[in-house]
């Protein structure tokens, strides 16, 4: 395997990518996230688990930065520690969308016909239906805990990427290699991975960093509803215990407002990222 032409085109992508300001931004954001997710405990001051009856509903002090809740639990160490459920679930669901998206993509592309017709009939079905009411319903079926969410996210989030991926595959195809591969005798299989894929990959990269948001805010809504595990430290499960517990409408700020700050931080952040790899990848996006 040569090594340098891979070096040379990584190089060249990152100094085109770092031109885009706001891509740029996105990509700071989601590394500290990141280091936050790992320093965790060396950058927090309480366990996260631990109690305290005689500190409950405690506004931002120097001891506690965030204030506490109902059971006097620090709400800054949970939120610190809510980074790493929040990134894992992210990563992982967008990894199950893009898997299931691509190859539905591939297939109806490559193949066409009635096989299209039906795969991208159940794509469209996917694209309107809201799918967080979806994953709520099977949420609720399968019951709570964070490998159901992964699976029911990435299950229910494919439909994008399917469509990009078909719609490029039925681009690609048209190559003159590809009719090359087939004349020399290629099979289906090699042609649409070793030679259809290759060329897909940027919009799927791009695609899958815009389902890791989704899949984010998605978790989020599916613990602060009740319908994942409440118990996992995460951001939606501090926003659902402010809700059960009357913050919200007693209006403590601090309980409810950090979560949700970190939310929309680090989701917006990956859509920067995405749409910025999107111009990257596509020359008639760039605004630069």
């Amino acid at each position: 395997m040569n090594v340098k032409p891979m070096l040379q085109s990584l190089s060249e992508f990152w100094r085109v990518y770092r031109e885009n300001k706001l891509g740029m931004a996105g990509l700071i954001i989601i590394v500290v996230y990141v280091i936050i997710a790992i320093l965790a405990p060396y950058i927090t001051f309480h366990n996260p688990s631990e109690t305290n009856p005689s500190k409950v509903f405690l506004p931002p002090n120097k001891d506690y930065w965030f204030g506490t809740n109902e059971v006097g639990q620090d709400l800054y160490a949970l939120n610190i520690y809510g980074t790493r459920i929040s990134l894992i679930v992210g990563f992982l669901a967008a990894l199950v969308a893009t898997f299931i998206g691509t190859t539905i993509g591939l297939v109806s592309g490559y193949y066409g016909g009635l096989l299209d017709e039906i795969l991208m009939r159940t794509t469209d079905f996917f694209l309107v239906i809201p799918p967080l009411v979806l994953m709520i319903v099977v949420g609720a079926i399968l019951g709570p805990s964070m490998t159901n969410a992964i699976l029911i996210i990435g299950m229910l989030s494919w439909s994008p990427t399917a469509r990009v991926v078909r719609s490029m595959t039925l681009s690609v195809k048209e190559r003159p290699f590809i009719e090359s591969a087939k004349a020399i005798g290629a099979s289906d299989f090699t042609i649409i991975f070793k030679h259809i894929l290759p060329n897909v990959m940027p919009a799927i990269w791009a695609n899958m960093t815009l389902a890791v948001s989704t899949a984010i805010f998605s978790y989020a809504a599916m613990i602060f509803l009740g319908v994942g595990d409440v118990n996992d430290v995460s951001w939606g499960m501090i926003l659902h215990y402010a809700f059960t517990s009357g913050a919200l409408s007693a209006g403590m700020w601090w309980y409810f407002v950090p979560p949700g700050l970190f939310i929309v931080l680090l989701t917006f952040a990956f859509v920067l990222v995405g749409y910025s790899l999107e111009e990257l990848f596509n020359p008639k996006l760039r605004r630069f």
